[in-house]
């Protein structure tokens, strides 16, 4: 029997080059890894449709990311940042904040030169594996506020500020529910060509929502992974797709799950054995080498960080000495990784536990 996995075992050395830093010129113009079958076949994200088969189900996150991040000051002048976690009732949010001192309950923020916001105190944390978050009270709608004055949320890793291309091609093209402070990545690829090319293949297609946080980004900083706690995130499965769901299965077609967000909410909405529910509920759900699949078949997936919880999650589901032989084959291929990089079409494999292939 394979021994637990730690940390170190998700670790991998990527040039920083290939850290992709703006998107490709064209959605379905980014590369895709195809390792659907035996051997890895490396294609063009355009190729998709032709991978899947009349019968399958595809599965998108339709969440809408907000301009969450605010840059102001506080009353004494020092300079703060705001990265909005959840918009909440009565015009508050959850936010992370950054200044050099922490500022008090009570007090105000002058935000974006356009309006102020006052601090609560902190109010919960929403599952922030860095402590609770703070609350602030907006002085009208915040998500009007928001689209008005701030920032698209570009990850970490992404060296330039925002513009005008980050606006369009950081938000999916299906993108409705707005919530999200990141982008499901993953379906960034997908264009209006390729939707169309779905349906005439016969394959159907569904949606549900899935709120990214800013929880996706933070490290794992436990070599035991027992003790790593993960954030939540709001999801919301509509009937619909569970109805389309378990046409699928009966059929004999297979669930394609673009991106782990789309992922994380079907096998949350699935974990205590009971079938899928529709509805809306929250999920830390911290998906493993061992972890049981219940409904996705397919996965497409974008590359992931080193010692990420992502990379654990796609060990799960495609085998971990598997993946770790594809991200060295991709980076081998020069392909691009993170948010704006390009993509990998997984399968499920049927044996569990760590190493499993």
């Amino acid at each position: 029997m394979n021994p637990p996995p730690t940390l170190s075992d998700f670790d991998f050395e990527l040039p920083p080059e290939l850290i992709a830093q703006h998107p490709a010129a064209e959605r379905s113009a980014s590369r895709l890894l195809d390792a659907s079958g035996a051997a890895p076949v490396d294609r063009v994200f355009r190729e998709l449709p032709g991978l899947l088969r009349e019968g399958d189900l595809v599965v998108v996150n339709d969440t809408r990311v907000i301009r969450a991040r605010l840059f102001g000051r506080k009353a004494s002048g020092g300079a703060v940042e705001l990265l909005v976690e959840r918009v909440l009732a009565d015009d508050e949010v959850l936010a992370h904040l950054r200044a050099s001192k922490a500022p008090k309950a009570g007090s105000r923020l002058r935000l974006a030169d356009a309006f102020d916001a006052e601090v609560l105190g902190r109010g919960g944390d929403a599952g922030s594996a860095d402590g609770a978050l703070y609350r602030l009270r907006f002085p009208s709608e915040p998500h009007a506020l928001l689209e008005r004055h701030g920032h698209v949320p570009l990850p970490p890793y992404i060296a330039h500020a925002d513009g005008s291309d980050d606006v369009e091609r950081y938000q999916t093209v299906f993108a409705a529910r707005p919530g999200a402070v990141a982008a499901p990545t993953a379906a960034l690829h997908i264009d209006a060509d390729i939707l169309e090319r779905l349906r005439g293949r016969g394959i159907g297609l569904a949606s549900l929502t899935l709120h990214v946080g800013a929880g996706t980004f933070q490290p794992v900083r436990t070599e035991n992974l027992d003790a790593h706690r993960m954030h939540r995130e709001w999801f919301e499965i509509p009937p619909s797709t569970v109805d389309a769901i378990a046409r699928t299965q009966a059929g004999g077609g297979r669930v394609v799950a673009i991106g782990t967000t789309t992922l994380r909410a079907l096998e949350s909405a699935a974990v205590d054995g009971e079938g899928l529910r529709a509805g809306a509920a929250e999920t830390a759900i911290f998906i493993r080498p061992g972890f049981r699949f219940r409904v996705v078949d397919l996965l497409v997936t974008n590359f992931h960080l080193p010692k990420s919880t992502l990379m654990m999650l796609v060990s799960a589901f495609a085998g971990h000495a598997r993946v770790m032989a594809l991200y060295r084959h991709a980076i081998g291929e020069r392909y691009r990784f993170f948010s704006y990089g390009d993509a990998m079409l997984l399968r499920r494999v049927r044996a569990e536990g760590h190493g499993a292939d």
